[in-house]
């Protein structure tokens, strides 16, 4: 009996191991995945990026006014607590008034006093007049009185040189016309006299009402001080900075108490450098985002760009026509408004403080900026943009 040899049941082996396949498939797909990514980001970088230009170097701002009395005194009375909302017109700050009123009293006796003056003056003036009158009538009379007497002169006369009369009675005849004549120049020179009374009580009426006039400015000025005693606030706003204590002697422009805006009357300034202004305008988004408050995001537009860069405006612009010279990137104030409509999250706003703000000067603005939509209008631009073009 033969023996039959062994039959082998080994197969044959692959020619690649599963382990290397394997891994050639998830080397394929992290690469698709990276020039995914790359594309992608190429492409938001190409639509979005390229046009936003952010700054770190800004600041919510607002009208501070800073408070002072235009009087000296002393604090009488503090109507409001730190940080109080406070609406325009209503009193900060009182001093004691008590010697304002005085002055006000005082000028308002000085002006009863110029205002009786010029009474007085008026009767004297009422009763020069009545005496010019008088002058007048004696000035009449006397006339009559010559020519009676130049009568009666002429007629002993004739009758002297008739005999029919003494010389005498023609010589007192004579004497009566010359005192006639006589009383007719001192009428005039009273009735003169009399006018020029007039002249000088007309004056006088003048300087008194001018007196008048001074007084009654004094009395205003007076009046005017007494009302600056009460610090008022000058708009709608949060008082703060209270440097006055009940009793304390102040001088006049001492500032005394703040008064900042409320949020809805603030603004951003954000300091862009002077690299990334070709393309701004007025009226361009501005995303707003506040350091202070966990990232708070607000929204805004460009209002204005400053007239100059920043240091030309500090206390010592630079000069820079020196041997020394080194070009430095300047930057311009650029002032954000912010949206009404973040009215309810801008009740956290306070002047002063720190934002980063970013501008987005795409011709469409409205435009998506998400990495798809970048993707999209990439897309868009690449693929349609010669059928856009041969449109009529």
């Amino acid at each position: 009996m033969n023996a039959m040899a062994p039959v082998s049941s080994t197969s044959t082996a692959p020619a690649t191991p599963p382990g290397g396949l394997r891994r050639k498939l998830v080397r394929l797909s992290l690469a698709g995945l990276l020039l995914g990514g790359v594309a992608l980001g190429g492409s938001w970088w190409w639509s979005v990026g390229r046009f936003l230009e952010q700054t770190e170097n800004a600041y919510v701002q607002g009208d501070v006014a800073m408070l002072a009395f235009r009087v000296d005194g002393n604090v009488g009375a503090i109507r409001v607590a730190d940080n109080q909302r406070v609406v325009r017109g209503d009193v900060l700050l009182e001093l004691d008034p008590a010697l304002y009123r005085a002055r006000v009293a005082q000028a308002e006796a000085s002006l009863a006093d110029a205002t009786g003056a010029i009474a007085t003056l008026a009767e004297q003036l009422a009763l020069q007049g009545a005496q010019v009158t008088v002058n007048q009538a004696l000035l009449a009379q006397a006339g009559a009185e010559q020519a009676r007497a130049s009568a009666d002169a002429r007629r002993y006369q004739g009758l002297a040189a008739q005999g029919w009369s003494s010389r005498q009675t023609e010589e007192r005849a004579r004497a009566d016309g010359l005192k006639a004549a006589a009383a007719i120049g001192s009428a005039e020179a009273q009735l003169a006299a009399a006018r020029q009374q007039m002249v000088v009580l007309q004056a006088q009426a003048r300087q008194a009402e001018a007196r008048r006039d001074q007084a009654a400015a004094t009395l205003r000025l007076a009046q005017i001080d007494l009302e600056q005693t009460v610090l008022r606030a000058p708009f709608d706003g949060i008082v703060g900075n209270r440097a006055a204590q009940l009793g304390q002697y102040v001088r006049p422009g001492q500032n005394l108490i703040a008064v900042a805006p409320p949020p809805e009357r603030q603004w951003v300034v954000a300091n862009f450098k002077e690299t990334q202004l070709a393309r701004f305008r007025p009226g361009m988004p501005v995303r707003v985002t506040v350091d202070a408050l966990d990232g708070l995001e607000l929204h805004g537009r460009i209002d204005s760009l400053a007239p100059a860069t920043g240091s030309l405006f500090s206390l010592l612009p630079p000069e820079n026509a020196t041997g020394n010279f080194t070009k430095i990137v300047q930057r311009v104030p650029v002032r954000v408004a912010l949206d009404a409509a973040d009215a309810a999250r801008l009740a956290l706003l306070r002047p002063g403080l720190s934002v980063v703000a970013e501008a987005d000067t795409r011709d469409d603005p409205t435009a998506s900026r998400s990495t798809f939509g970048a993707l999209g209008t990439t897309l868009a631009h690449v693929f349609g943009g010669p059928a856009r073009a041969a449109q009529p």
